[in-house]
């Protein structure tokens, strides 16, 4: 018999656990973890440095960055946020450092350094940590007042259970028999793929850019805009930073937020879509047609392919003014305004067809989960089931990439671990 019992062995789950044995030790609680290891999103974030969490301490700031789940997290980030994160762990020996985008990661640039101060932790308070425990079934309290829980080696009982799964469908279909409504998940934080000769062979060109996600007729006919002339060129989706070319396609910043917030646009088109890059955000196509006239003149003696007019990575160049059919050995000079308007179009204006998606570095991410509408957030107790708790990814909320999603586990763990030691006195 347990006083808590935790389900899920990741980030939400231990910060959760830590907090409540804290503040009460002498009770008995058990975290339950599915497979061999505990903490494996940890291990893997950022690369295998583990994003901490986001150098944002505005509470009205920091929910602007979760397309599900802003309006909800404004309370819980009053009551727990990054700057609270970061006391935590600093006060357990384990310095956190910003870097330039925002981003806060350990000092030493391993995410074991997280694993092991948990690690530490539970042991100290005496947090029992059951591996291989795949829970196979949650049964609601009857009249000895108890959670049950079975996995696949044992059943347990519990006073408080708090699930913390993450994106476990097994997991989400229990909850939906226990009564709650569960959002379908669909993949958040991916790359686009797209095969371009624009793009070919230069993987590894990163530069800042503009994309937009077109309606076009590739889309399925739940997204219903008229294909008109004009209407069919509708931006459904836009986002400005750094976009990075890889062998499958595209990443980086702009194209991870642009999965974030059109998780759902994304999947309900299949992952087949049109996508127009604007890799000059500081021009138009107007403005940039000019000023290519203006390099006409002064480089009039120069070739075109081989005089960059524009900040942009050379390879990236190359390709699109060939890309705007402008033969290798043009001067300046001979470059016709039609040809430097193709430039322009290509510059300011370009479309690409992406054809699938690719995880993110191991990181997946999912919109969807337990219904919002059926929590408390000032306690993160479950509205349908009492003693019933949730915390991290298992709940409709999920976050851009940048340390997001983790403070998003910190602050519900936080706050559902205050939740069950005011329901345990």
């Amino acid at each position: 018999m347990f006083d808590v019992l935790i389900i899920g062995g990741g980030a939400a789950g231990f910060y959760a656990a830590i907090h409540i044995a804290e503040a009460k030790p002498n009770i008995k609680i058990a975290i339950l973890e599915r497979g061999k290891d505990v903490l494996s999103k940890v291990k893997i974030s950022g690369g295998g440095r583990c994003n901490v969490t986001h150098a944002e301490f505005d509470p009205g700031a920091l929910v602007k960055n979760y397309p599900r789940g802003e309006k909800e997290l404004l309370g819980p980030f009053h009551t727990y946020c990054s700057g609270d994160t970061v006391s935590f762990f600093e006060e357990r020996g384990v310095p956190l450092k910003m870097e330039a985008d925002g981003r806060m990661f350990p000092a030493s640039n391993s995410s074991q350094t997280i694993i092991d101060c948990f690690l530490k932790e539970t042991d100290r308070l005496g947090i029992q940590v059951l591996k291989h425990s795949s829970v196979i079934a949650i049964n609601p309290p009857k009249e000895e007042a108890v959670w049950t829980v079975t996995s696949i080696k044992k059943t347990y009982s519990c006073k408080k259970l708090l699930v913390a799964t993450g994106s476990n469908p097994k997991i989400w279909k229990m909850l939906e028999n226990l009564g709650h409504s569960v959002t379908p998940p669909v993949p958040s934080l991916f790359t686009f793929n797209c095969k371009d000769e624009r793009i070919k062979g230069i993987p590894g060109v990163s530069t800042k850019a503009r994309v937009e996600v077109l309606a076009k007729k590739t889309y399925t006919s739940k997204i219903t805009i008229k294909l008109g002339s004009k209407t069919a060129e509708k931006v459904l989706l836009s986002e400005e930073g750094p976009v990075l070319i890889t062998h499958w396609g595209l990443s980086g910043p702009a194209i991870l937020k642009l999965s974030a917030w059109g998780a759902q646009i994304l999947n309900d088109c299949n992952y087949k879509f049109w996508i127009r890059i604007n890799w000059l955000p500081d021009y138009h196509p107007e403005s940039i047609i000019d000023f290519l006239m203006e390099i006409k003149d002064v480089e009039a003696k120069r070739t075109v392919l081989r005089t960059k007019a524009v900040d942009l990575p050379r390879r990236l160049w190359t390709n699109l003014v060939r890309a705007a059919n402008i033969p290798e050995d043009m001067k300046w000079a001979d470059a016709t305004r039609p040809l430097l308007q193709n430039l322009a179009n290509q510059l300011t204006s370009c479309e690409f067809q992406i054809e699938g998606k690719s995880t993110f570095k191991d990181e997946f991410v999912t919109a969807g989960g337990v219904r919002l509408k059926e929590i408390n957030f000032k306690t993160y107790e479950s509205k349908v089931q009492p003693n019933l708790f949730f915390a991290g990814e298992v709940i409709d909320v999920d976050g851009i990439t940048g340390g997001f999603n983790f403070q998003n586990a910190w602050t519900g763990g936080y706050i559902a671990a205050q939740g069950i030691i005011k329901s345990l006195n």
